[in-house]
């Protein structure tokens, strides 16, 4: 997840998306989901919401302190978001499967694979990741740290049916 765009996200149509989807269970969630898009640009958020179409992508990566930054909670086991495209247009829900805390280099390589990004190795995936953060933190008044606390998500896409499962 980004929260480095501006924030143009259609949050009226992305919670239309999850009510539409909600209905469909027999107790629907009480919680707001966030509403996101991957990626800190229209182009990557399209490319990664790709793969997630596509049933490359499950899992993402994201710095603690962007979410302690934007007063987001951290994501939980079993809670749900939106993500949407690099134009802001809902995509799909996703729900958290499997979450843990710690530095960049403490991927493994299932993490890697499951990101689906580039080749999909773990040495590709810390060399982009390193990358991209140490790209995306000064614009928020902060410095990359090899120790930085990652974020490591997995999920499942619960919603359009036919891009679910």
């Amino acid at each position: 997840m980004a929260t480095d765009q501006p924030d143009d996200l259609d949050r009226t149509a992305a919670i239309a998306m999850y009510r539409e989807y909600a209905a469909t269970l027999p107790a629907p969630p009480l919680e707001e989901p966030a509403v996101e898009r991957f990626g800190d640009s229209a182009p990557l958020a399209d490319e990664l919401i790709g793969l997630v179409l596509a049933g490359t992508k499950r899992a993402t990566a994201a710095l603690v302190v962007d979410f302690l930054d934007d007063n987001q909670p951290l994501p939980r086991i079993g809670g749900h978001w939106i993500a949407c495209d690099g134009s802001g247009a809902p995509r799909c829900v996703l729900r958290t499967t499997e979450l843990r805390l710690g530095p960049l280099h403490s991927v493994d390589d299932a993490f890697a694979w499951d990101e689906g990004e580039d080749d999909r190795t773990r040495d590709s995936w810390l060399r982009e990741h390193e990358r991209y953060f140490r790209r995306t933190l000064p614009p928020r008044g902060r410095t990359w740290a090899d120790d930085v606390e990652v974020v490591f998500e997995r999920f499942r896409v619960v919603w359009p049916p036919e891009v679910a499962g």
